[in-house]
Parts: C-alpha cells; sequence; structure tokens
C-alpha cells in the first residue's frame, strides 16, 4: 500500500510552499499540529489508540510491526514480531493469546490499523494501534533495537514521509 500527501502540489488542500511555512514555524513539541492533522485523517476514530508515553510497560504488550521486512531490519520497537502487511496472514501469529493486549504498529498507523482491525476479526480482544507509529515513538527518543542493539536509524517508508521525523537518523 502505498500513500501519497501529494495531490495536484496541494497537501489538505494547501499549496506546498504553505505547508512549508507551517513545517519550519511550528515551535518543536513532541508532536507539531500539521503531524497531529495529518494522523487524524488516516485513523478511524472507532479504532482504539495508544500514544507512546501511555506505553510505561512494553512487556505488557505483544508488539506486532505491520511494516515490510526492510522497514523492520532497519529498526524495530523491543520485543516486536514483524507481521507484514502485504504478507499478512494470521498464520503467522497463531501463538499468540487473544486475550493478551496487542500493539499493532507501522510508519505512522495507517497499515497498522488495518491490520488490527483484521485481528479484532480473528478474536483478538484488546487490539490497540500505536498513536503516530514508529516516527512519534522515535521522535519521543523511545528505544529501537535492530539485530538486538540500539539504534537511532528509523525506516520512514519514503522521503516524503520522512518529513515527520525529528529524531532519529531518516532511512528510506
Amino acid at each position: 500500500m502505498r500513500i501519497s500527501l501529494f495531490s495536484g502540489g496541494t497537501v489538505w488542500g494547501l499549496p506546498v510552499f504553505f505547508l512549508g511555512i507551517i513545517l519550519f514555524a511550528t515551535p518543536s513539541f513532541s508532536q507539531s499540529l500539521p503531524y497531529r492533522t495529518l494522523l487524524s485523517t488516516l485513523y478511524d476514530r472507532d479504532f482504539p489508540v495508544v500514544k507512546s508515553d501511555q506505553v510505561t510497560d512494553i512487556s505488557e504488550y505483544q508488539i506486532l510491526d505491520a511494516r515490510e521486512k526492510e522497514e523492520f531490519e532497519v529498526s524495530h520497537l523491543p520485543k516486536a514480531l514483524w507481521i507484514g502487511y502485504d504478507t499478512f496472514s494470521l498464520k503467522n501469529i497463531a501463538g499468540l493469546d487473544k486475550n493478551q493486549p496487542v500493539l499493532v504498529y507501522c510508519t505512522v498507523g495507517a497499515r497498522s490499523q488495518d491490520i488490527g482491525k483484521k485481528l479484532q476479526k480473528a478474536g483478538f480482544t484488546k487490539v490497540f494501534n500505536l498513536y503516530g507509529g514508529i516516527i512519534q515513538w522515535a521522535n519521543e527518543g523511545r528505544s529501537l533495537e535492530a539485530a538486538g542493539k540500539p539504534t537511532q536509524k528509523v525506516h520512514t517508508y519514503t522521503r516524503t514521509w520522512g518529513i515527520w521525523l525529528t529524531r532519529g537518523e531518516k532511512v528510506y
């Protein structure tokens, strides 16, 4: 699934030039207004999200990475299980407990929400989408790993999505 922000030189109905002004004039908070606005257009209001600052003990969740293998190998949340998006299969998560909390994430939360809905239909009772995805997680300075070692690298899916990463090393 490819998501494009740009259509006819505008983003959210604004000329790209004005988006640049908004992006660079916005004070450096944990999450910019334009990023929050973008996320609000991607998420279904009735699908539960968890913000990274609400995850006080990551071990309470079964963590699923809904990005592609190449993205996962660059970095992922600690203890995350790669499940993919295009290649997702319920067979690959047969060993998970359907009654324990599941935290699904991707780059910004669109793909993970889709996978989360599939998990709900399959009988998982406590499924949550990580608000803002791995980008928000990294922007808040939360730990990432690759091959069992800490890393600052984040695969941002595309250069366009990479504009939202303010902390860490962008990989495309």
